[in-house]
């Protein structure tokens, strides 16, 4: 099952709009980037690498397959849903199956749209969200926690965690994430174990409008003020123009790109900020039958990124042939590569790095 990024926010803040234009463009490439609708409101989505088209010139590859990164996208959240307003537990149950959020927060004014609240303010939204978010997990802390003071009664081993779901609890209360507690914490671990929302990675999307796309008003300014206290990643777009860019050739889109000053689009930066909020990373492998990038986790061991393209090669894993990317397009052929020495041969416990270019060697 693939890592998936649920699409949150309050109602009418264009998270429909950006999973809408994001499932359309993943369409619309679909001679390069490979796109499925697994559920009417489920999408995965190409993660946008350059590094793909250069391999493919180099070995004359006869297809490219990207990565992709699944986004699901969720119902409107209004106050009060952790209590049952709105889609109440429906949403939770959602968000709950995802393993990272991307919040979406409205940066623009817009009187034909109309805003739950009255009109945006993205501290406040971003507030409401995360205090119904941590009330849903302390309900859930509440009940875990009175189970794991009758079992720390009567197993003293179970003290530490039972101390540690408390403070835990006492974050929630106060309307802090479980995230907020350090990786690899008790606190982190219990969060995990009791299925936490507000332990998930979290990224926020600054939906805004055209006149933003240059110069990022006040509302941007305001969402990353908080992301940078919560360490965590902004992607601006504009729903509005990337719903445009759906709808056009690549040729089209590229030509509008330039003429409104855009390095690179909204989405390829979402899809690229959810691979890594979700603490993936990817190998390559390159040869004239296809080119392709290889989702694993950060700290996966060669053996088991072996076993991301067969169990076979995991079991019969011999050694890893490892050049970097940058080795292979300054040196562009396998004989270049070697003659330089830069073709490494790696065992069981090498660690994959971001862009290494494999031959796994194997037994039958």
């Amino acid at each position: 099952m693939a890592l998936s990024c649920g699409i949150v926010g309050l109602p009418n803040v264009g998270k429909s709009t950006i999973f809408n234009a994001l499932t359309r463009s993943a369409q619309a490439l679909a001679a390069n980037y490979p796109f499925a609708t697994i559920e009417p409101n489920v999408g995965e989505v190409a993660v946008p690498d350059e590094r793909l088209a250069v391999l493919e010139r180099l070995v004359s590859a006869r297809r490219v397959v990207p990565t992709t990164v699944r986004f699901v996208d969720i119902a409107g959240l209004v106050r009060g849903a952790s209590t049952g307003q709105g889609l109440g537990n429906a949403f939770l149950s959602h968000i709950r199956e995802t393993d990272a959020i991307a919040m979406v927060v409205r940066c623009f004014d817009d009187a034909n749209v109309t805003h739950v609240e009255g009109g945006p303010d993205p501290a406040r939204d971003i507030e409401i969200i995360a205090i119904e978010l941590a009330l849903a997990d302390l309900s859930t802390m509440r009940k875990r926690l009175d189970r794991l003071d009758r079992e720390a009664r009567a197993n003293p081993k179970l003290r530490s965690t039972y101390e540690a779901a408390a403070r835990l609890t006492a974050a929630l209360e106060e309307g802090r994430a479980a995230r907020s507690f350090p990786e690899g914490s008790l606190e982190r671990e219990v969060a995990r174990e009791s299925f936490l929302i507000t332990a998930k990675p979290l990224l926020y999307v600054a939906n805004v409008d055209e006149a933003q796309i240059a110069t990022e008003g006040p509302y941007v300014a305001a969402v990353r003020g908080i992301a940078k206290g919560e360490g965590a990643q902004v992607v601006v777009l504009c729903g509005k123009i990337e719903a445009e860019f759906a709808g056009l050739s690549d040729e089209e889109a590229q030509a509008f790109c330039e003429e409104l000053g855009i390095v690179r689009r909204g989405l390829d930066e979402l899809a690229l900020a959810a691979f890594e909020t979700l603490g993936l990373m990817t190998f390559l492998t390159a040869g004239e039958q296809e080119v392709r990038a290889w989702t694993i986790e950060r700290g996966t061991r060669a053996p088991q990124a072996a076993g991301k393209i067969h169990s076979d090669i995991e079991r019969g894993f011999i050694r890893a042939e490892i050049v970097s990317y940058e080795d292979y397009a300054e040196l562009k052929t396998m004989d270049a590569i070697r003659a330089a020495g830069r073709l490494r041969s790696e065992g069981k416990e090498y660690v994959m790095q971001e862009g290494d270019v494999v031959n796994f060697r194997f037994n039958v």
